[in-house]
Formats: structure tokens, sequence, C-alpha cells
């Protein structure tokens, strides 16, 4: 062990800051990484201000060597996922390291300790507090672009990882879809969204402002622990993350990007929600929304050119219905507004092939693929 590499607990403000800041340095000039938003950043590990932490505690670590940080990781227990769903885990997030084995090493010791401390059994990770957040290493598509919803990290993160006796535990795929005009779009999705729609009853939803959105937001909510309660990955969302969630996230929303399918009760049965890419925007402004980083943001918003699928809910009594056919063959349209000829998925856990099934009618590569990591606390 390197006894020049140094591991020290984050206290103050301005350590939380260099907490914040050192993927900057450490992806300085990289031609794919794509940095958050740095004031978001921070008020989600701000444990005053993120209202997660009335269901988790946190710890947060940097490595330092030669008296440079060289390293960092997030120390997280989620109680509602240990009291309620009995999963005996600390996670780890946050996590960014130099080529550097002896540092990774040290650093998730850390992580163990706090695990230790607890009685808890396992650590996981790379993962956030709950679903919401990023999530995962990158194991493939490291010549891509990482959307404003995705890490990114060097090859040999996972290395690390192996090397230490990881295992790997969930893996996630990304998909990059191409769209053609409406007339050329899979004629089987037309058809079935067709068929479902008269079948059952079915209307759909368009939104014209933002505010048209917003009595819709906690069902969609609602309908996220419906579709997605049985992935291993789900923590449920608590009332008070969802408003945290619709302040945080949306002034990124566009609301032609959103389709919802109602029953004939007026009940949400199914959403999607896409949005402009912002990764070139947030490339650009490295971090910074001023002075003139969120005209860039409005700019990606206003001119799109590519979309990102954020979220798909469908309600399990619907799930095998080829609902999604209908909010592909709607969304389509908006994609033909706009012409907008890419859309990139974000992370679908390996295991829900309902979703990648629907992928095949279209023309698609695979292009990212992302895990995480486990690993008994002896």
């Amino acid at each position: 062990m390197d006894s020049s590499i140094s591991i020290k607990e984050v206290i103050s403000e301005e350590g939380l800051r260099d907490f914040v800041h050192f993927p900057f340095e450490l992806y300085k000039n990289h031609p794919y990484w794509v940095g958050p938003i740095i004031k978001e950043e921070l008020e989600t590990l701000n444990r005053k201000k993120n209202p997660v932490f009335q269901n988790a505690i946190s710890h947060y670590f940097l490595a330092y060597k030669n008296e440079k940080i060289v390293g960092r990781v997030a120390a997280i227990i989620n109680w509602i996922e240990i009291k309620k769903i009995k999963k005996s885990k600390v996670r780890f997030g946050w996590f960014d390291v130099i080529d550097d084995y002896n540092v990774t090493e040290k650093l998730l010791e850390k992580v163990i300790l706090v695990g230790k401390k607890h009685k808890l059994d396992q650590i996981e990770g790379p993962v956030g507090f709950s679903n919401m957040d990023k999530a995962g290493v990158l194991v493939k598509g490291f010549e891509e672009l990482n959307t404003m919803i995705t890490l990114y990290n060097y090859p040999y993160y996972s290395e690390h990882l192996k090397k230490l006796g990881y295992q790997k535990l969930a893996q996630w795929v990304e998909y990059e879809i191409k769209i053609s005009s409406f007339e050329e779009s899979p004629e089987k999705v037309r058809r079935f969204s067709k068929l479902i729609l008269d079948r059952y009853s079915l209307k759909l939803l368009e939104f014209k402002s933002n505010n048209d959105i917003l009595p819709y937001v906690d069902q969609m909510f609602d309908l996220l622990g419906k579709t997605y309660d049985k992935l291993q990955t789900f923590v449920p969302i608590q009332p008070y993350q969802i408003k945290y969630y619709k302040e945080r996230y949306f002034r990124y929303i566009h609301p032609d990007f959103i389709k919802c399918v109602v029953d004939k009760e007026n009940n949400l049965i199914a959403f999607v929600i896409t949005m402009p890419s912002f990764s070139k925007a947030l490339k650009k402004i490295n971090g910074k929304l001023f002075p003139f980083g969120f005209l860039r943001i409005l700019w990606a918003q206003k001119f799109v050119k590519k979309v990102s699928l954020y979220l798909i809910g469908v309600r399990p009594d619907y799930q095998n219905k080829a609902v999604t056919a209908i909010l592909m063959n709607e969304i389509q349209k908006t994609f033909n507004k706009y012409n907008v000829k890419v859309v990139e998925t974000n992370p679908e856990l390996e295991e829900n092939t309902q979703i990648q099934t629907l992928w095949k009618n279209y023309e698609h590569r695979l292009h990212k693929k992302r895990a995480t990591f486990t690993k008994a606390i002896e």
C-alpha cells in the first residue's frame, strides 16, 4: 500500500467545493466528458438543501497524494432501502480517481468502514442516493459524450474494481436510435398504436406549456414506481423528493417532448419524457451557468438537433399491451416537426427487455454499456 496516499473526510464548504471540482481537473480538455452544473451538484450533496437526507446519510472523502487531490468518493446509506426493502448495503458514488489502483483501494476502504459501522453486508456502486441519480461505471462507449443524467469515466475504473475483487451486479445498456420521416417510420409501430388506442379506449394528451404538465407530474412519479418496482436497483421515491426533482429538472422540460396516454376515466396509464440533448451545451459551459451558460442551455432547448429519451413509464396492467408503441408513434411526430434525426436512450437495465424489443423496429446501435459493482463486507 502506498503510504504517500492520505484520505480526508470533507467537513467544510471549501472541502465540498474541492470534492465537486475534482473531476473538472481530472477530465480537463477531455473530448467526451460532460461535467455537471456545479451549482446543482453542490446543492445535491448539501445535507441542508437536498431532502433525500430525510432518509439518507452520506460521508464524502478526498484522496491526496503529495498534497494534490487524486480521487474522491461518497459513502451513502439510504435507510428506506435498508429498513423497508431489507437490502443491507452501503452505496458508493461520486467516484472519480486517477489511474492508481492504490488510490481506489484506500477510498473504498473508507466506504467499507462506514458500512461496517452500521453493520451492513455489502458495498455497491457507483450509484447515487436513489434511482433518480446517476449510476454505473461506463464499460463501453468511451468515445461518446455522456448525457446530462449519465456518468462518464476512464476505462481503468472498472479494472480497478475488478482487481479489488468487486463483481458486476447490474448492467445497463444505451442505444442510439435513428429517426426517419413519419411515413417511413416502422409500419408495425403505427399499426399497433391505432389498434391499442381503439381497443382500450385510450386517448393521448399533448401539452402546450409547462403549466399544462404540472397536474400530471405526481401521477408520473407514481407510475414510475409501479413500472420499475421489480427491478433490482429500485428504491421508492418519497413525496418530498418529488417536489425537489420538480424544482430541479422542470426548467429543462419542453412541453412538446412529453406525451401521455390516459384511460377513459382520465387516469394516467403511460408517459414518455424526452429532452433536447444538452450534452454539447454543458460541454461548452464547463459547469458554470453564469454569466452566459444559461443562454447555451436555452439555445439547446429551442434549437433541437438531438434528443435524449429520459423516462418511460407504463402502468403494470398495460405493460404487455404495446402501449409503448403509442408513445413512440406520437413522439415521432414531434421529432419530425423539429427535424430531429437521432434519439439517445438513457440507461436501461439489461433485464428491461420489453422496451429494448421496441428499438428493434428502428435503425439502432447499442453504443454504451455501464455496470454497478458489489462486494461483500467482511
